[in-house]
């Protein structure tokens, strides 16, 4: 069966095939298509924006469509950056500017007050446009300055609770059993294991 993904981010996609790899899907992705839609996130939620690109695309392709909205939010500052987390730093602001504007803007919290989580929803729509939602968080902190080369966003500078490394200085493996997509795809592999819709 075929899937298509919502998505141009590499990073997500590459993490989606890595977790999805031993379904019997085959992974779309915009390259794929010709005249793919670039579809708006202006939702106030995860979940609305993950619907909306999921919903769209499914039209487009009248394939079965996968969507990810993710984001990091802080508590010190009221959840955000949440759902402007890819824009943080402004519209085509790249990972590096997102986080140097989030540690400048929590340089005067204390270490006891930099708790944060990483949410995920992924919204599945299938070809008669009903839409499912799998939800992924992991809590964790904000250190003062980025460690590791791997992942991508905020990663550089999140430790998950429990842990010494942020997801940065982690491999892909240690990552995905921790991470809020991690989570997410895994709920959304019991549920296409159990019901074979898509």
């Amino acid at each position: 069966m075929e899937l298509v993904l919502a998505t141009k981010n590499r990073k997500k996609i590459e993490e989606i095939k890595r977790i999805t790899s031993d379904l019997d899907i085959k992974i779309l992705t915009p390259e794929d298509f010709k005249n793919f839609p670039e579809v708006i996130e202006d939702g106030r939620t995860f979940k609305e924006n993950a619907a909306k690109k999921s919903l769209a695309v499914a039209k487009f392709t009248n394939k079965p469509s996968l969507s990810d909205d993710s984001g990091l939010e802080v508590y010190a500052l009221g959840g955000a950056p949440g759902v402007f987390s890819a824009r943080f730093a402004g519209e085509g602001a790249g990972d590096a500017e997102n986080v140097k504007k989030l540690l400048e803007m929590m340089k005067d919290i204390d270490n006891g007050d930099r708790k944060a989580r990483f949410v995920c929803c992924i919204a599945l729509t299938t070809c008669d446009f009903k839409t499912y939602f799998f939800e992924g968080t992991v809590e964790g902190s904000i250190i003062r300055e980025p460690k590791g080369v791997n992942g991508f966003g905020y990663d550089p500078v999140f430790i998950p609770e429990g842990e010494y490394k942020t997801f940065a200085e982690m491999s892909d493996q240690e990552k995905d059993a921790l991470s809020h997509r991690g989570r997410a795809l895994f709920k959304l592999r019991e549920f296409l294991k159990l019901r074979n819709i898509i």
